[in-house]
């Protein structure tokens, strides 16, 4: 057995089975994987893959333990990898932060520039997405960390840290009869209030979506939301053009930038929310990870991060 057969059964898996785009992501050809996992099959004595004729349907049981090894396996060897790229080139390599719309928008452009004068031989990349495809990003280690409020904290074989907590605003014209509550007095607001107008907010994946469907289900209330984005600049100008009232997540609205809108806290409504960096269990961290971590939360210092990394998962429990 090799690491090349290792790759190609991670992959197949990873690819939902699918041979061709297996092949695909790794640059080889379909029936190079096919035959590399038959021999790999047979070299093992067992069947990891169910199969309908020539296609692959999902992973036997013994096919579920190996994966699970080979999964540890490759993690060890890409971690050689950092390892080596640690110390022959310490101040230099890529960065791939994997982050919600809100989050590129709103808290990295306050962290990344410190962190490309410190590191500038650093290649440092965002790749967006709804949460639960950036926490995939960082279990295929396709990405080095993942900033979201959701899902991060849920994904076995993450490990989530809180960074920092928020709560909703509520953004109107002003102009709006909302807006005679005025902010001194914006815990007057009700979600009967609300549920006056028709309201902008966020695609059910972001930005503590779900909070706010609970609190109406709650309070025995439908909602009229007549549009959801992914993007607070997206309900902002809907809400400015008077579409409906948005609701977005607190550090999206700048009063000195969103002139053209009046904020009420809407945090008694809908609860308070952590957001999270999210890294991969059991995965070696390049130093300049361990800094980028500590300058988005002065709290998550080189010592804190390397123990909750290094902690074993939590056990599985029975859906009984």
């Amino acid at each position: 057995m090799n690491l090349q057969q290792f790759r190609f059964v991670r992959e197949t898996i990873r690819r939902n089975f699918n041979l061709t785009e297996a092949a695909r992501s790794l640059y080889t050809s379909q029936p190079g994987v096919s035959k590399a996992i038959i021999e790999f099959e047979d070299e093992l004595g067992v069947r990891i893959f169910e199969r309908h004729g020539k296609r692959l349907k999902g992973l036997t049981k013994p096919g579920q333990a190996v994966s699970a090894v080979i999964d540890r396996i490759m993690r060890e060897v890409d971690n050689l990898k950092k390892v080596s790229d640690e110390f022959a080139q310490r101040d230099e390599g890529s960065l791939v932060i994997a982050c919600t719309h809100t989050q590129a928008r709103y808290l990295l452009p306050r962290v990344i520039p410190a962190f490309r004068a410190r590191f500038p031989k650093v290649h440092v990349s965002l790749a967006e997405g709804n949460p639960e495809h950036l926490a995939r990003l960082v279990l295929h280690e396709q990405a080095d960390l993942a900033i979201a409020t959701e899902t991060l904290a849920q994904t076995p074989g993450l490990v989530a840290l809180p960074v920092y907590a928020w709560e909703h605003t509520l953004v109107v014209p002003p102009d709006h009869p909302l807006t005679e509550l005025t902010s001194s007095a914006a815990r007057n607001l009700s979600l009967d209030h609300l549920a006056k107008y028709p309201i902008v907010t966020y695609d059910r994946a972001f930005s503590g979506r779900r909070a706010i469907d609970a609190a109406f289900e709650r309070a025995g209330i439908e909602p009229d939301i007549v549009l959801e984005a992914i993007d607070a600049d997206v309900i902002k100008t809907y809400a400015d053009i008077g579409l409906g009232i948005g609701i977005i997540a607190g550090m999206a609205f700048d009063p000195r930038r969103d002139k053209g809108l009046v904020g009420l806290p809407a945090g008694h409504l809908f609860g308070r929310h952590t957001t999270s960096v999210a890294i991969k269990r059991g995965v070696f961290l390049r130093d300049f990870v361990y800094v980028l971590m500590e300058m988005l939360a002065p709290e998550l210092t080189r010592d804190v991060v390397s123990e909750a990394v290094a902690q074993p998962a939590p056990p599985v429990r029975d859906a009984a």
